[in-house]
């Protein structure tokens, strides 16, 4: 199958469409935040895993097969906060300033609570994002030999409510 593309210029940036097709909009770079301010900015994001009741008990006596959940999950989400831009590509690299990370043992499960904080020209709620959702697959992963059913499956476990809790930004004159 021979393609013929031919560019379209709209607001400074080239974007592809197959000759006498309409493919969308196709963008084919990021935005530009050269001319914003930088300012003080925070995020704080949360997400959910639930678990068994053995997996719990596990997390909260720090006796998983694979070692100490919380310790190895807060490392796993530390460093899916700092390599937010090379998993998205259309995030920038961020200069980060600060991150802490959370667990609290829920009665249905284990919570992540990730917080971002920089002074840049644009937000860090994706990169709590990616904190929170790595933490959590590193806490799956870390429990699965207590999660897996005879069949080798996952029946209970899952991850849910990942979302942004908060955004914050400070105004340019502060």
């Amino acid at each position: 199958m021979n393609l013929t593309l031919k560019s379209v210029r709209l607001n400074s940036v080239d974007l592809f469409r197959e000759s006498g097709d309409v493919m969308g909009d196709s963008w084919s770079g990021i935005v530009d935040v050269g001319s914003k301010p930088i300012v003080r900015r925070e995020a704080t994001a949360t997400g959910m895993i639930l678990l068994r009741s053995e997996s719990i008990e596990a997390v909260a006596n720090g006796s998983s097969p694979k070692g100490d959940v919380r310790e190895a999950s807060t490392i796993s989400a530390i460093q899916a906060v700092k390599e937010t831009s090379r998993t998205l590509p259309h995030c920038h690299p961020i200069p980060i300033e600060g991150c802490h990370v959370e667990w609290v043992l829920e009665e249905r499960g284990l919570r992540c609570n990730v917080t971002v904080r920089t002074h840049w020209t644009t937000g860090v709620e994706m990169e709590a994002l990616c904190g929170v959702s790595a933490g959590l697959l590193c806490a799956w992963d870390m429990l699965k030999p207590i999660e897996k059913d005879r069949e080798g499956q996952y029946p209970e476990v899952r991850i849910e409510d990942i979302r942004v809790l908060k955004k914050e930004k400070a105004h340019p004159q502060d």
